[in-house]
Formats: C-alpha cells, structure tokens, sequence
C-alpha cells in the first residue's frame, strides 16, 4: 500500500518553490506533488525584474527552475491555469481551466498584487503597476511608442521601477507623497544622498505630491495633483506598495487579515492548509523581502516532511537597493526615537553617509549610503543582539578584516557566530549551513565553486563578500586560487595584463607578444591572434603594421562570405543619403554581374548579395564608390532619420549631423562592431537609443546615448550627456568611442562593456574636457592612417591576384 499523500502548490512563485525544493531534500517520496501557477512561466527570480528592466538582465536568467525540472521530479504543473476554488471539506482544489485535485497537504502561497491606487482614471490604458514579467514587458513595449514616463512612488520598487524606465530611453519622473525618498527605509540625510545621486542619473522627481486624476481619453496623458499642477505622461506605473493576494482564501474560509493568518509552523485556521510567502501573515506582519519568506518556507518544509524544527518567530529584515550606480543598505530601526542614540558620518563630498541607531548597547538599526560594504556585518550584528558599548565608532568606521585585535569582533569571528540557518545569498534563498555544506562535503574550495554548486552570489553580487569570508571560515588554509582565465586557452593572461606588457615591454607585432609572453601554443589561435592583432594597432597606431593573416576570411578579402560561398558587397551610404547618380551605377553593375539579390539592409544600405569572389575587384573599381563593413570589428552605419530637413517634428538636422560623423568615422576599427544613429527629435525614428552610440536631438540640445543594443540581446542605451552644440556632440561622440577602443576587450560591444564598467565609470573618465580632447587627438591620429582596403585591393596587382580562381592563375617566374 502506498503511503505517498497528496501535496498541491497554489502559486508557482519563490516562497512555495522553495518550500517544495526543501521538502523534496528533505523527504523526497514523501509527496505526489500538483503545482499550480497564475503566470505562463516557470519559477523565477521575481527580485531581479528590476535587472530585466534595466536592461542588464533577461527573462530567461532570472528563471530559477526550469521546465525539466518539474519533471525531473516529478511534478504536475499547470502554468497559467490559477486555482479559483478551494472546497475544504473535500480537501480538493479547481483550477481556472476546470483542472480538480485533492490534496492531503495544501500550501497557499499566493503572494502579493501590486497596489493599485483607487484614482480616477487608474483604469486607463497605460496604467501598470510593477509585479510580474508581463508588466516588465509592457514597460519594454511602451518605451518604443513613448517617451514620458511616471512613476507613483517614491519607495525601493518605484526607484527601481524608475531607473529601468530611464535605461529604456524615457523621459522619467518619479512621484512621492513624501519629502524625501525611501523614507521607509531611510532618514533624511541618506534620502537627500540618493535623490541627488539619481538626479545626476537623469531622474526627476516631484516630492510632497498627492496625485488626484489621471486623466486621458482612453490611454493616460496627464496626471492632475492635488495642488491643481500636471504631468504630461504616456505611461504610469504605480509602485505604492504590494497587498497579498488573499482573496483565495477568504472565500475558502481561512481567516484572514491583511494576509493569511498563520502560526509559527505556518498552519492556518483549517487543518491541511498551509500558507507561505507574501500572502501570509505571521504575528501581525505580512512580509514583502525575500529572506523572511525563505525561512518560513524551511520551516514549513521541516514539519511538511515530519523533521524536527524550531518555529518561525519572525525576522529583522534588510534592504539593499538595487539601482545601477547607487550603493544604499537599510536594516532594523533606522530612525531616533526615545531611548535610542545614533552615531553617523556624513561626507557630501565623496556622497558616503554612515548611521547606527543604539539602544540599551545593542545595535538595532543602520542605514549606508555610498559605502554599504559593512551591511552584511552591521546586519548581522542586528540579529544576533550582542553589547556593543565602547565599541561603537570603531565599528561604524570599520575593524581590520581578519585582525582580531581590539575590543571588536574579527571578520572570523563574526563569521563563527552567524546561525547556520541564516540567509547569505536573498535572491536565492542560500543558508550559511548551505555554503559550509559545499564548502565542507562537496569540495567547493574557491568562490566559483560555491556560486556553480548553490547559486550564493550568482545573482546580483551583494553577498559575495560574505559568501568570500565563510570560505575562509570552513576552508581554512584549503581555500583553493581562483582559476585565472586568460584571453584564450593559449595563455594565461588576461586582456589588461596584455595590454599593459605590450606598452611597458614596447612589443611591436603579434608573434613577439606570442614569444616574449610564453604562450602555450607557439602560433595562437583563432581568438588570441585578432585580438593581439587589434590591441597592437590600437597602442602603436603609428608603427603597427596591420597583420592580415591574423585575420578571418571576410576581414582579409574585405567582403562578407555567406553561407553558399559567395560574398556581399556594400557600397558605404553616409547617413543613409544617396543620390540617382549612384543608384543608377549600383544597378548597372547590379545587373553586370549578374548580382541575384539586392536588399535593403537594416542600416539603411544597399547590399549586393551572391557576389562570386573573382568579382569582387571588379564590381568595387566600376562602382567606384567607398565600402562599407559588413563584416569584422568596425564602424557599420549612422543611421539617420529626416531630422528638421524635412520633418515637421524634428529640431535638428540629423541628416548632416549623421553623415558627418560617418565620415569621420569612416574605416574605424574597433573591439567589436559599432553602429550609430542620430534622430532629429524626440520621437527617435532613427532609433538611436539601442545603438552603441546614438544621438538624440531635443530643443536646443543633443542628447548622447551611449551602450544600446538591438541585436540578439535587447539594451536600451543610457544617457551619456546633453550638449548644445554640434561641435561638442563630435567632441563627446570621438572621445567615447577612443576610450571604449582603448578600454574594452576584444569582441565585447558597448553594452557589455558599459554593464561591466559602469556607466558612471565611463562619465567620470570623460568629464575632464583636456581628457576628452586628448583621446579625440588619438582617435585622429589612429583614422588619419587607416587606409581604403578595397582601393587597396584594386591598385595592388599582388593582393588582386587573391580573387582569381585557381584554375586561371598564371605560373609565377623564378
């Protein structure tokens, strides 16, 4: 007789998920489990929608659990398909789809609905809240069509919210009933930080503000306040706060307050359901962080599978905000009240601001801004309650890592003391007991270990100094070195490392760095030898020689092979403008050769496509115009749209501005290819903000955007700067382009580059106007002698002669 019972998930998302993984560690026969999920996709990572949004992420990374894993273990799961009854005296569920299935063990973790505002006009098309995958994507879709963006409120999602919004290319401008942001998590000097620092990052924000309509016919337009002003907008997303989704369970009976009411073993009113997550209350708190719903979950799990366990007796909770270029941690009670004293450091200049709330000795709040490496230490000494008196200053201005010297505690120790059960990594839910396991029983001797074997760190990072120390704690002196990964299997070096050997040892062509460096394989390979061949002439623009056979098939013939052998010819368009002249040639040549195809590309060019290579000679001389790249790692287009020329909406003449800077542009090689775009208004129909670089005209102005991509990985650029002149869009537009050539590796494109450095790395580097004006200097110098590969090509009888069949090449004399 099987003894296996019947357990049904309601709600597909982190808290029940985890709960599951728990049980079926912990009693993997116990349960036929039934999973069921309002949304169409399998569990993921819900914390990290603001990394989606903002463009560093994509869908499919913040996935947790894929399909295969359901069925690996075994699991039914209907997605899209919400349970919409629960009949408890039959201990049996129906979902929306007709779906019934009985239960012996019922998990509710229906989790939370974002809030929406009970406004006039918040029915509105364009009125979201921010929740789930489909409101990231209609945040996506809006950004194509439109530019004005608001955001109600003022706290950590609507900031998070806010900042993707902006990296999507919107005008954006977030809206608080308050006086300072986060003011649940933060005081005011801290609120005042953040807000000046998001300033700087293009945000507007509207404070003290009670929002009394949306008005609009069908979609939103404005938003009318309280004080009678308004806010043009063509998107508003309400990020006021989240309330749990209990509507389930009060109409199967459990009681219900804001959550479901729960006790410390997560049962509810009825015997057989249990209830986890955001949708639950627990002693009066519905939580909404990620930690809080993973302990419930463990605990859950540990009486679900009949283990031993403590009860839940709530959490002290924290916050770490996760906004690009923005360093803000939050824990326990940050604000002064009787009984309490603070101690805080405040440096306007450098934007750092540290404060400990105190009571009876014991550190009970904190709050960090621009400096929150100590967050994970000050948290911890939140939960654990130790005196701290006497040692107060020394800890806020930090105790020497590892020293165990002095009245404080050392990293070690802290480490030794933290409860095993305690979360490191939130965003997936990763116990100390969890690292020391990978640490002590699986061999994980080194940071990629234990992220590869248990997720900690993988996510956004925050944990990683913590996850680095309780290395140290369980592995000792076994700790292993990290696996150095150079360029290529050929060596161990990495980019900078050969960058900066090429420069200190003055090495001057590949097979030099190859000697002198001690590569592993004497002739490189396929990766090493493009990029050497790249960086060399990057550093010696003067001296280097180009090395062709460093170089791919397309990069040495300098046409495009395709799939069938032949090859592409481009004829270069500047700016997209071309005249009768020149298309009565490419046609006459077209139909010459006998050219199968002719298409228009997506930059706004003409390519010849089935070119036979003995033509290829031929068909550039009797055009008799520049080419353009199809091919390698170069300049390809500046696409323009119409701008003031013709445009009754554009402010600015894209036109001349495009084709300018693709003939200074022109023949530039660079780490990967780069496309620009220059838009002569707002409405951006050139779609400049998912090019490497791309230039937006407003009244008056330019807007430079810079780190967009629109190939296989969706990036909407981020805001470089606003000029005024056409003078100093060439000026930032060249200087950026010299420091992405000189900084990034090979084959990283803009967007990768400007995810890994920052942009406001990138903005620091160029704000110095001598700066910016020296790499310009360097960048003419290196296009002053670049050299015309076609017209090379057909003045060279030698090079020609590569583009003659085997079969009609003449003998050479000895």
């Amino acid at each position: 007789m099987s003894t296996t019972k019947k357990l049904v998930l309601v709600g597909n998302g982190m808290a029940g998920i985890r709960t599951i993984e728990h049980i079926l560690k912990l009693a993997p026969h116990a349960y036929e489990i039934t999973v069921f999920g309002a949304e169409p996709h399998p569990n993921y990572n819900r914390i990290m929608l603001s990394s989606v949004l903002a463009g560093g992420t994509s869908i499919e990374d913040i996935v947790i659990n894929d399909w295969s894993w359901y069925e690996d273990n075994g699991i039914q799961v209907y997605p899209g398909d919400p349970v919409i009854q629960i009949d408890a005296n039959r201990k049996e569920v129906v979902s929306r789809n007709g779906v019934r299935a009985t239960y012996d063990e019922l998990i509710m973790a229906t989790g939370s609905q974002a809030f929406m505002l009970p406004l006039p006009g918040a029915d509105k098309e364009g009125v979201i809240g921010f929740r789930d995958i489909k409101d990231c994507e209609t945040m996506m879709a809006a950004s194509q069509t439109y530019r004005k963006a608001a955001v109600i409120g003022g706290g950590l999602l609507g900031l998070e919210a806010a900042r993707g919004l902006l990296n999507l290319g919107m005008d954006v401008t977030v809206i608080h009933i308050n006086g300072h942001l986060m003011d649940r998590n933060l005081d005011l000097p801290a609120g005042l930080m953040l807000q000046r620092e998001l300033e700087e990052q293009g945000m507007k924000f509207l404070l003290n503000k009670h929002t009394e309509e949306i008005t609009g016919k069908h979609r939103v337009k404005a938003i009318r306040f309280t004080d009678q002003t308004v806010l043009e907008a063509d998107l508003v997303v309400m990020a006021v706060g989240i309330r749990p989704q209990v509507e389930l369970a009060r109409q199967a009976g459990l009681d219900v307050s804001r959550g479901v009411i729960v006790d410390d073993y997560m049962n509810t009113s009825i015997p057989g359901i249990s209830a986890v997550g955001e949708c639950a209350e627990h002693r009066g708190i519905a939580y909404g962080l990620v930690a809080p719903l993973y302990e419930q979950g463990m605990v859950l799990a540990k009486r679900l599978a009949g283990a031993a366990t403590e009860g839940y007796e709530g959490s002290v909770t924290s916050t770490k905000l996760k906004v690009s270029g923005v360093d803000v941690f939050s824990a326990g009670q940050f604000k002064d009240s009787a009984g309490t004293r603070s101690i805080r450091i405040q440096d306007d200049v450098d934007g750092v601001y540290k404060k400990m709330v105190l009571k009876d000795g014991e550190l009970i709040g904190a709050v960090l801004f621009g400096d929150t490496t100590d967050g994970a230490s000050l948290f911890s000494l939140i939960k654990s309650g130790e005196n701290i008196s006497g040692r107060e200053k020394e800890i806020l201005l930090g105790v020497p890592s590892g020293s165990g010297s002095g009245s404080g505690p050392s990293i070690a120790e802290r480490m030794a003391s933290m409860p095993v059960d305690e979360i490191v990594c939130g965003c997936n839910g990763v116990t100390k007991a969890a690292i020391g396991d990978a640490v002590l029983n699986k061999g994980c001797n080194t940071l990629g270990a234990i992220k590869s074997c248990t997720k900690a760190s993988a996510s956004c990072g925050g944990c990683k100094p913590i996850v680095e120390s309780l290395l140290v704690h369980y592995a000792g002196d076994a700790v292993g070195e990290q696996v150095k990964e150079g360029i290529c299997g050929c060596t161990s070096y990495d980019r900078d490392e050969i960058v900066s050997q090429i420069k200190e040892m003055g090495l001057k062509t590949v097979k030099e760095v190859m000697n002198v460096l001690g590569w592993n394989e004497p002739e490189g390979c396929s990766k090493c030898r493009p990029s050497l061949n790249y960086y060399l002439g990057m550093i010696w623009p003067t001296e280097y020689e180009d090395e062709r056979v460093s170089k791919f098939t397309n990069e040495r013939y300098h046409a495009n092979i395709q799939k069938d052998g032949t090859y592409s010819v481009i004829p270069r368009i500047y700016g997209g403008v071309t005249s009768p002249a020149e298309l009565m040639k490419i046609a006459a040549v077209a139909e010459k050769y006998d050219v199968p195809m002719v298409k228009f590309t997506g930059g706004q060019r003409l390519d010849l496509l089935g070119v036979q290579k003995e033509n290829l000679p031929k068909i550039w001389e009797e055009l008799d115009m520049p080419s353009g790249f199809g091919y390698g790692k170069a300049l390809r287009t500046v696409k323009t749209c119409v701008g003031n020329t013709f445009c009754r909406f554009g402010t600015q003449d894209s036109i001349e501005m495009g084709i300018r800077l693709e003939k200074k542009l022109d023949k530039m090689v660079a780490p990967a290819k780069v496309k620009l775009a220059v838009s002569g208004c707002p409405r951006n129909c050139a779609e400049a903000t998912i090019k490497d670089l791309g230039v937006v005209a407003i009244d008056g102005a330019w807007e430079l955007h810079v780190g967009g991509n629109g190939g296989v990985k969706v990036r909407a650029a981020e805001l470089l700067c606003t000029v005024k002149t056409d003078a100093e869009v060439e000026e930032w537009t060249y200087a950026y382009l010299q420091y992405y050539r000189e900084n990034a590796r090979w084959n990283e494109r803009t967007a990768a580059w400007i995810e890994r450095v920052g942009l406001d790395h990138v903005k620091k580097a160029l704000e110095d106007r001598d700066v910016r004006l020296a790499l310009v200097e360097r960048l003419e110098l290196t296009l002053g002698r670049t050299v015309d590969p076609w017209k090379e090509i057909i003045d060279n009888e030698k090079l020609r002669k590569n583009f003659t069949p085997l079969a009609d090449a003449q003998p050479t004399a000895h």
